[in-house]
């Protein structure tokens, strides 16, 4: 059994200026001392700078005497703390992780996601501020998922998420990808806007066959000019973070998807100018210039995007527990279940309710920090 560690944790606070955590560590040089935990924080110009360290106890005195020099003559305050540990209880290793997203988040949200986790909290750390408030639990323990709420969003990774070097991302197109549901847009042209728009809410919350509910609107589209198809392209608007999140995971080697239960007519251009390798959308049968009404094909329904994300990480020779599917409907609920780590985005109550994660915050490129 290892033998107790003589260790030291030293507190400096103060106004931050240049050059202090390197002069604290100057007149720490000079003795046998291992550093074995830092941390360090500025907010509002004050400097928190804690160091663990572990030293001969021999030196304990003198350490504490340089440290209260420094402090007097540099207008800072130090507090140091010697005691005897077992090792074990000095190593942060596996520790778990959960994310707080938020775009205003209040102390009622933060310490409710707090008291989800039955264990310790070894460290929280604000990752992001603008235009949203990220923060980092790292803890050990367990995390109780929480009933939906609105003010913040909790997503706890998995043990072993962070395992794997890189990672297959897969997304729903239409409000998730893109601000709009393309149908809907065509509809509008096609005069049956509020019908189409009826009936797309009623199959993303699972009250209709996702597969029946297309045939029946896109069969409302019948005679309409394939150059609405375009226009309707014109229209679209990507979801905040979109365009940095693909672009950031394809810039650090990672997989990237998309699978639509829209239309590639109206997508590829939009999949193309993202650089997007993999995809995969229902086709419009058009003929003599006019959509008829039907679709070409298979249609992609739930299970057809399951087995994208399964044939885009095979592809790409990721494992599906290194996988990560992000959607909003009942469509997506397959994918979301077969993915390594599920994200209901802005989604559907039935959604949210079973996927691993719930984004009700806008910004996408969010998910980066769960790579």
């Amino acid at each position: 059994m290892a033998p107790n560690a003589h260790t030291g944790l030293i507190l400096v606070t103060g106004v931050d200026r240049p050059g202090i955590a390197k002069s604290i560590f100057e007149v720490l040089a000079p003795f046998s001392i291992e550093i074995m935990d830092i941390e360090q924080l500025v907010i509002r110009d004050r400097l928190i700078l804690t160091v663990l360290i572990k030293s001969d106890p021999a030196h304990s005195g003198a350490i504490e005497s340089d440290l209260v020099n420094f402090a007097n003559k540099n207008d800072t305050d130090i507090a140091a703390d010697f005691s005897s540990i077992h090792p074990e209880k000095m190593q942060n290793e596996n520790l778990k992780k959960v994310l707080i997203l938020s775009e205003n988040l209040k102390p009622n949200a933060f310490s409710k996601i707090v008291s989800a986790i039955n264990g310790n909290v070894e460290r929280i750390n604000r990752i992001k501020s603008s235009p949203l408030t990220i923060i980092e639990i790292a803890y050990k323990g367990t995390f109780e998922r929480l009933p939906i709420q609105a003010d913040a969003d909790a997503l706890a990774l998995p043990e072993n998420f962070g395992n794997h070097a890189r990672k297959l991302v897969v997304l729903d197109v239409d409000s998730t990808l893109i601000e709009q549901e393309v149908i809907e847009l065509l509809a509008v042209y096609a005069g049956v806007g509020d019908k189409v728009k009826e009936i797309t809410a009623r199959a993303m919350n699972g009250e209709l066959d996702f597969a029946q509910s297309l045939t029946e609107r896109v069969s409302l589209l019948a005679g309409l000019p394939e150059e609405v198809i375009s226009t309707v392209r014109g229209g679209i608007t990507l979801s905040p973070g979109a365009e940095n999140l693909i672009s950031k995971l394809i810039e650090r080697g990672h997989g990237v998807g998309v699978v639509s239960g829209g239309f590639i007519e109206i997508i590829k251009p939009l999949i193309d100018d993202l650089k997007i390798k993999h995809y995969r959308a229902n086709s419009l049968e058009i003929e003599n210039g006019k959509l008829t009404g039907k679709i070409n094909g298979p249609i992609i329904d739930r299970t057809a995007k399951a087995n994208s994300l399964k044939d885009f990480a095979q592809i790409e020779a990721i494992p599906l527990d290194a996988t990560i599917a992000v959607g909003d409907g009942a469509n997506d609920l397959e994918m979301i279940e077969t993915a390594g780590y599920g994200i209901a985005y802005r989604a559907k109550p039935k959604v949210q309710e079973r996927a691993d994660g719930v984004m009700n915050t806008r910004y996408l490129d969010s998910i980066l920090y769960l790579i």
